[in-house]
């Protein structure tokens, strides 16, 4: 029997989603002159590169590509509200919108949605009918900021939460894990189940970054969802060793005490060094590190059932390296690809005073855990 590949789940169409001009990077106007580029953070291009790199090198190949059919209504309504996803329709037909905190979107956006809310549920189902070893979803839309119904953060419907509930109607599948490692917080899927105990949902986030002010270290649930919800800030700046000592201290930890039969990645590559949107410094063997300590539990506690699904990531030259360090990871092929901004952000890490204080933080919400 052949050794089942790695999938990646790709369309051309969801790259074609526009966003208006006011998604931004900075306030144009007043004193600030208009960007020669266009100035959106959520433009194809890091997640455009990233595919590229992947075929230039040659590792496309030794993949399972697969697209995906498009989210249908029905795969919709079990987590979005009718009003909203037809107000999303209509605006959509008639040349974009927004419906939302910083989500405008353009003509056909709502038909990408679908797409990419179709990418994260194919990835899914082909991991939990054992089809593939594991999978990463190159949705675009993101998904993780967005709420039953609001979109927020360029996230116009939440890929993931459209993807488990599609998951528990069609295998048998009780208890899944989200880990989202996206440099801002995942509101979207803690609003989603923040009072259920069947999704256990871990965002490690970036302290006051998006949404606006926020920490969320003290959110851990309600309800039946109590316990189910675990926030870890960490300060700008954070760095390498602080993800990894986060990692080892709580999100693993917390995965073994759930004991998820499936374990999804929210996988925004926001966090690094040279990202536009953040100010942490992770680089792309930060991202391989993390990937491979998720396998390793995914391993012990599921199966190996791990599906990754892409959300946010700015900086155009830097996001491929990050994905291809964590496709290497997921596929176990090695590639010839060299990152040459991973040596520039190694001789950039935080100084010791603030890794010390970091470090000091995740043990204080490590021991108030129980871990």
């Amino acid at each position: 029997m052949a050794e089942l590949k790695t999938g990646f789940y790709f369309d051309e169409k969801c790259l074609w989603h526009t966003a208006a001009a006011h998604a931004l990077l900075v306030p144009v106007g007043g004193w600030v002159e208009p960007l020669a580029a266009g100035g959106h953070a959520e433009s194809p291009e890091s997640k455009r590169r990233f595919k590229s790199l992947l075929d230039v090198c040659g590792l496309t190949a030794q993949l399972d590509v697969q697209s995906a059919a498009p989210a249908t209504l029905e795969d919709l309504l079990r987590v979005h509200g009718r009003d909203y996803l037809e107000q999303f329709q209509r605006l959509s037909d008639e040349g974009g919108g927004e419906l939302g905190t910083r989500a405008p979107f353009g003509p056909g956006s709502f038909d990408i949605a679908c797409l990419s809310a179709g990418l994260a549920m194919r990835a899914v189902n082909d991991v939990l009918g054992g089809e593939i070893k594991n999978a990463y979803a190159l949705s675009r839309p993101p998904g993780h900021h967005c709420l039953p119904d609001e979109a927020m953060g360029f996230c116009l419907l939440a890929n993931i939460a459209i993807a488990i509930e599609a998951a528990r109607k069609n295998h048998q599948v009780e208890r899944i894990a989200v880990v989202d490692w996206d440099v801002h917080h995942g509101n979207g899927t803690q609003a989603i189940y923040y009072d259920r105990d069947d999704v256990l949902t871990i965002s490690l986030h970036m302290e006051g970054g998006f949404p606006p002010g926020l920490s969320a270290a003290d959110m851990r649930g309600e309800g039946a969802g109590l316990g189910a919800n675990l926030n870890i800030p960490l300060l700008p700046g954070a760095g390498q060793v602080a993800y990894l000592a986060a990692f080892e201290k709580l999100v693993m930890p917390k995965l073994k005490d759930y004991r998820p039969d499936l374990i999804i990645v929210a996988s925004g590559f926001d966090a690094n060094g040279f990202d536009p949107l953040s100010r942490t410094l992770a680089h792309s063997g930060t991202f391989a590190d993390m990937t491979q300590m998720i396998m390793a539990v995914a391993d012990e506690l599921c199966q190996s059932r791990l599906v990754l699904v892409h959300e946010g990531g700015y900086a155009e030259a830097v996001v491929p390296f990050c994905g291809i360090a964590v496709m290497e990871s997921l596929s176990g092929i090695k590639t010839e690809v060299e990152d040459p901004f991973r040596t520039l952000l190694e001789g950039r890490q935080p100084p010791q005073v603030l890794t010390d204080l970091q470090l000091k933080l995740i043990d204080e919400q490590a021991a108030a855990a129980g871990f």
